[in-house]
C-alpha cells in the first residue's frame, strides 16, 4: 500500500505526486524524491524498482522479509534492515523497516511494523536547513526515530522486571518467577538481536570512508551511534541482572526445599526415638528390664516424654521446628 509519495526541494515539499511521476523528478540533480510504502505486494515494489533503478538483491531482501538488520552498499545507493520493535499488550511485537536511498531519492518499505512515520515527515519538513541535504538526511531521520522507540520498549521490559524482582523474596510463586524472569531475558535478547548489528552498521555511516549519500552528515549518525551504545549497554547489563535474578530464585526454591528437609527430619526424630522404645519392649523375651515392674509403663512413657521434649528444645532453637 502506497503511504506518501512527494517530491522537495531546496530544503521543501514541492509536491505530492504520482508512482507514476516519480521518473520526471529522479532526474532533477536539485529534487529528491520520498515515497513510503506498507506491506506492499511483489508487484508495487517492482514498478518502484524500475524506477529508482533499485539493485536485484535488495528488492529481494524487501520482498521476501525476516533479515537481519543492517546496511548494505551498493554502488551509490544504500540499503538498510531495521527492525522495529513495539509493546503490545506483554509481548514485543517485531516489524521490518526496509529503506532505499540514494542520491535523489528514499523509499521506505514496512512490513508488519507500527507505527509509521508521520511524524518523522514532519519533522523534516519543520527543518528545511537540514532537510536541504536531501536523502541523506531523510535518512538519518528514518533511522533515528526506529533507534529511538527502542529507549520506550527497554524501560516497558525494566518495568516488568522490577515487579517479578519484588515477588523474589516475597515467598511467593516462586516457580512462576523463573518463568516470568525467563521471559523478560528473552524479550531483552530480541531487543539486542535488532540493537548489534545496527553498531557496527551505523559505526560506518560516519568514519572512514562514508558514502556519498550520507556525506555531511556524519555527527548525526555519530549521534544514533551514541543511542544505540547506550541502549546496547544496557540490555547488557539487564540480561544480567535478570540472570542474577533467576539465579537468586533458584537459590531460594532450594532454599526452601531445605527447610522442609529439615522439618522433616525433626520430626522423623522425634517420632523415631518412641518407636525405639516401643520396640525394644515389644520383643518376645522374659528377661526384659522392668518387665514386671508396676512403674515399668509410666517410667517408659515418661522416658520417650523427656527425651522428645528435650529433642523438641533443641530443634527449635537450631530453628529446625
Amino acid at each position: 500500500m502506497l503511504v506518501n509519495c512527494a517530491v522537495y526541494q531546496g530544503g521543501k515539499k514541492f509536491a505530492d505526486i504520482k508512482p507514476e511521476e516519480i521518473g520526471q523528478y529522479v532526474s532533477r540533480p536539485e529534487c529528491f524524491v520520498w515515497v513510503a510504502l506498507k506491506d506492499p505486494g511483489p508487484g508495487e515494489l517492482a514498478v518502484l524498482q524500475k524506477e529508482f533503478d533499485l539493485h536485484e538483491l535488495a528488492v529481494e531482501d524487501a520482498r521476501h522479509g525476516h533479515q537481519r538488520p543492517k546496511i548494505d552498499e551498493y554502488g551509490d545507493s544504500l540499503f538498510s534492515v531495521l527492525h522495529n520493535v513495539a509493546v503490545v499488550g506483554d509481548e514485543l511485537k517485531v516489524g521490518e523497516v526496509d529503506l532505499f536511498v540514494g542520491r535523489n531519492y528514499v523509499l521506505s518499505v514496512r512490513n508488519q511494523a507500527e507505527p509509521g512515520f508521520a511524524a518523522v515527515r514532519a519533522r523534516c519538513e519543520r527543518e528545511p536547513d537540514l532537510l536541504k541535504h536531501g536523502a541523506g538526511f531523510v535518512f538519518y531521520a528514518l533511522v533515528d526515530a526506529v533507534v529511538d522507540r527502542y529507549f520506550p520498549v527497554l524501560d516497558a521490559v525494566e518495568d516488568q522486571f522490577e515487579k517479578f524482582e519484588e515477588q523474589i523474596f516475597s515467598g511467593k510463586s516462586l516457580r512462576a518467577n523463573i518463568e516470568g524472569l525467563y521471559y523478560v531475558r528473552q524479550k531483552l535478547t530480541t531487543l539486542q538481536h535488532a540493537v548489534v548489528p545496527l553498531l557496527e552498521a551505523v559505526g560506518k555511516l560516519y568514519g572512514g570512508r562514508v558514502p556519498q549519500v550520507c556525506s555531511g552528515m556524519q555527527d548525526y549518525y555519530r549521534d544514533v551511534y551514541d543511542h544505540l551504545v547506550r541502549i546496547s549497554q544496557s540490555i547488557s547489563s539487564q540480561r544480567d541482572t535478570v540472570t542474577t535474578a533467576i539465579q537468586v530464585n533458584v537459590a531460594m526454591i532450594t532454599f526452601s526445599e531445605t527447610e522442609v528437609t529439615k522439618r522433616l527430619a525433626a520430626w522423623g526424630a522425634l517420632i523415631a526415638v518412641p518407636t525405639f522404645i516401643a520396640s525394644l519392649y515389644g520383643m518376645n523375651f522374659k528377661n526384659i528390664p522392668e518387665l514386671q515392674w508396676d512403674f515399668g509403663y509410666p517410667l517408659s512413657l515418661g522416658v520417650m516424654a523427656a527425651i522428645d521434649a528435650y529433642l523438641w528444645l533443641r530443634f527449635r532453637k537450631a530453628r529446625w521446628l
